[in-house]
């Protein structure tokens, strides 16, 4: 199989797309902010950056409502989500029409170190204050130094690959 030799920015945009649909990736709620001023976004771009020290990224859409959030707050949940986990991921991401603190209805939640929310079952939650924000493109590049991380539960992992939510086991 051969590359085209040629591609409109369009053509390339919708490829890419598609490509990037064949990773299978961790489904986590990022969740920001206090009390009635929470926002959050689902994503699938969330990495270790490093173990020394402790630091991971995410990245988010800057017309997106959590940008502002984060750069307001300087801090961030990330909370791995479980299959069972799936109506929040369809609520955090926006598919029932959920904004803002109203994602926060279902699930329960607490509130970390720095303050970021917290979700009370999560297959595991990271808390971690704003070190670096950079910005490219459509996203910024979040990059979170790590306060606290609960531990660990054994259970379905929720990912998300071809455009669709499946659950993942590890035997």
């Amino acid at each position: 199989m051969s590359m085209p030799t040629c591609q409109s920015s369009d053509e390339i945009g919708t490829a890419f797309r598609q490509a990037m649909r064949q990773l299978a990736g961790g489904v986590c709620a990022i969740t920001v902010g206090e009390g009635a001023d929470r926002g959050g976004l689902v994503a699938t771009s969330v990495t270790s950056l490093s173990v020394d020290p402790p630091t991971l990224l995410v990245c988010v859409n800057r017309s997106g409502a959590s940008w502002p959030l984060i750069r307001r707050f300087g801090s961030f949940g990330v909370n791995l989500l479980a299959h069972r986990h799936l109506p929040l991921a369809r609520r955090f991401s926006g598919q029932d029409g959920a904004r803002g603190v109203e994602r926060y209805d279902s699930g329960e939640w607490g509130s970390a170190a720095t303050g970021a929310p917290i979700l009370a079952d999560a297959l595991v939650a990271v808390d971690c204050a704003v070190e670096e924000l950079i910005e490219r493109h459509s996203h910024g590049i979040v990059i979170g130094r790590v306060r606290a991380v609960t531990p660990v539960r054994e259970e379905e992992a929720l990912v998300y690959l071809r455009g669709a939510y499946a659950p993942l086991a590890v035997n």
